[in-house]
């Protein structure tokens, strides 16, 4: 027998580590599945059109379509029209949602489970389904469909996804916080603004920037409720039939920098409030 014996590595612990390694290999394959074609077209914004139109063979290296960026009016506009809606569905579905969240979580009240029921349902119905019951109600209150129809509409979708993610932070707070400010003399509204408020603003960012980027995608249900109206994506979708401007791949290119910054700056705002 030797002097020394080599420790026996139980099999759990192989099988532990063998799972860690196949769900990062998962992990990995699935985030290069995502940003694969994010990648392809950032890297064909920077490719030579010569007809106006993005052709999937390399030529050769251009900056000039970031040099004529906004040379569509058609599609700066319609890039606008988007910003306008995203933007401001995002903040109204914020203002609206977060009462609504606070009062779902703490409160009891008659109809609280139908609340709950629309809010589900609303987030798993099918886009075609909302669209078109939106488009069947603007038509009943006889309202011309265009840009005020497409904001209505957003809010309508958004305002589900941000009570439920305003709601998971609400949950996780202590109403002992609340009491504590009423025992020191501060009234309901006092106590919201200067504790609640605080402490659940990082859930209703979150809202804000996922109803703002599933509002500034959204196709289907804008096409039922746009008219005349054109947004990016029904832009896009409607090049998509002639040929589609290097222009396109340009903005889309500013749009996910944009959300790369935005994404950025909230972690290291996180990483800031953890070290404080």
């Amino acid at each position: 027998m030797s002097a020394t014996a080599t420790p026996l590595i139980p099999s759990a612990y192989k099988q532990s580590r063998l799972g860690e390694r196949i769900l990062a290999c998962f992990t990995w394959a699935m985030i290069i599945y995502t940003m694969l074609p994010i990648a392809v077209m950032v890297v064909f914004s920077f490719n030579y059109a010569p007809s106006g139109r993005i052709a999937l063979n390399w030529l050769h290296f251009t900056g000039a379509n970031y040099g004529d960026a906004f040379a569509i009016q058609d599609l700066t506009t319609a890039l606008g029209h988007s910003l306008e809606v995203a933007v401001g569905s995002a903040v109204i579905s914020a203002i609206i949602g977060t009462p609504l969240a606070l009062a779902l979580t703490r409160y009891k009240f008659w109809g609280k489970t139908a609340t709950d029921l629309v809010i589900f349902a609303d987030i798993a119905a099918p886009a075609v389904v909302v669209g078109s019951s939106l488009l069947s109600l603007f038509l009943a209150l006889n309202l011309p469909r265009g840009l005020v129809t497409i904001f209505i509409a957003h809010i309508a979708f958004n305002l589900a996804f941000a009570v439920v993610v305003i709601r998971a932070r609400v949950s996780g707070l202590d109403r002992a916080l609340d009491r504590a400010a009423a025992d020191l003399g501060a009234t309901p509204w006092v106590a919201f603004w200067t504790v609640t408020f605080p402490l659940i603003l990082p859930g209703i960012i979150g809202a804000c920037l996922l109803c703002f980027m599933l509002s500034i995608d959204d196709l289907i249900i804008t096409t039922f409720v746009a008219g005349q109206t054109l947004t990016f994506p029904l832009w896009v979708y409607g090049a998509v039939k002639v040929g589609i401007p290097p222009q396109v791949f340009v903005l889309s290119t500013f749009i996910f920098a944009g959300g790369v910054l935005v994404a950025l700056i909230n972690a290291a705002m996180a990483h800031r409030r953890k070290a404080a």
